[in-house]
């Protein structure tokens, strides 16, 4: 007999501070279908982002003018791939591709974005992103989960495309917060010659904390507990909020900003991070030790590290 859908007060509430990624998002389509229908996923955005307009134009200029379809001189392209490590770079990336495509045919598009064109990613929420844009480009380094392994797998791959030291250059899309460890790692200097990348960084977005996010998180949880919720989970996936979120939650003293709380003070309202680095943030910022850290960048990687954490607790 099939079991019983689970009605709402039943669901565990899994608050994601982030923003729901389009046409798709990984963590809803997971969590939603994981332990028949166990948790309920709630995104409760943090940032603000807003694309800058020329940094969109000079991409689809670099587009439309051939510049990664090796029709320079000597046949090779001007960008030899593109590397992404953020669903808001995609975003960007996906309107630029929409745009070339109202002005072209879809067979010029392929040939402007050939399919020998690596698509670098660092995860695979990322991944998924691009297969939604559907250009015939490979989509490579899923598997890696963060800048610097990211950056060691584009070195082997990339120099397999092409030798020598006058390679094609890479066009990095960013924000305006990130870590430089995939263009460093890239263009080090330790390196051969014939092996270093030259990489473009293009700031193709700006970010910046919501400010309804601190009003809006604490109008969630309170009102989960209200419904009388025994547990919720909040997913934390960078630096940014977390001051805004532990003061909802109470566990922020006045002054100095330190934690009243740890992982061993009993509350129906868990803490997961996405990985080390916004774990130490909150270690080392506020004194602060979350729950769970996912062992890998992904919802899998949540749901393990939460699995493993409900079994040790009981």
């Amino acid at each position: 007999m099939a079991d019983k859908p689970r009605n709402d007060q039943e669901k565990i509430p899994l608050l994601l501070l982030k923003t729901k990624s389009t046409p798709t998002d990984a963590y809803d389509e997971y969590f939603t279908a994981l332990d028949d229908g166990k948790y309920e996923p709630v995104f409760v955005p943090v940032l603000e982002h807003s694309f800058k307009q020329d940094a969109l134009n000079q991409v689809q200029q670099h587009i439309e003018k051939g510049d990664f379809a090796g029709v320079h001189p000597g046949g090779r392209p001007k960008y030899g791939a593109i590397i992404f490590t953020s669903q808001r770079a995609v975003e960007a990336f996906a309107q630029i591709v929409e745009n070339v495509r109202n002005r072209k045919d879809s067979h010029l598009l392929e040939a402007l974005l050939p399919k020998h064109m690596p698509l670098y990613v660092v995860g695979p929420a990322t991944a998924r992103s691009l297969k939604s844009i559907n250009l015939h480009c490979p989509i490579v380094g899923e598997e890696t989960g963060n800048g610097q392994a990211l950056a060691k797998f584009i070195l082997d791959h990339y120099n397999e495309l092409y030798e020598g030291d006058d390679k094609p250059h890479v066009l990095f899309l960013v924000g305006e917060k990130r870590r430089d460890v995939i263009p460093k790692t890239l263009q080090s200097p330790d390196l051969p010659t014939g092996q270093r990348l030259v990489v473009q960084e293009l700031e193709i977005y700006e970010t910046g904390e919501m400010q309804s996010f601190k009003s809006n998180f604490t109008s969630i949880w309170q009102n989960n507990a209200v419904l009388g919720k025994m547990r919720q989970w909040v997913v934390v996936f960078s630096p940014t909020g977390c001051q805004a979120m532990l003061e909802s939650l109470g566990l922020l003293s006045p002054g100095p900003g330190k934690s009243t709380a740890s992982s061993a003070t009993p509350r129906d309202v868990s803490i997961v991070t996405i990985g080390p680095t916004t774990r130490d943030y909150l270690i080392e910022e506020f004194g602060f030790t979350p729950e769970v850290c996912a062992p890998r960048p992904s919802a899998e990687g949540i749901a393990e590290g939460m699995q493993s954490f409900l079994s040790r607790s009981g």
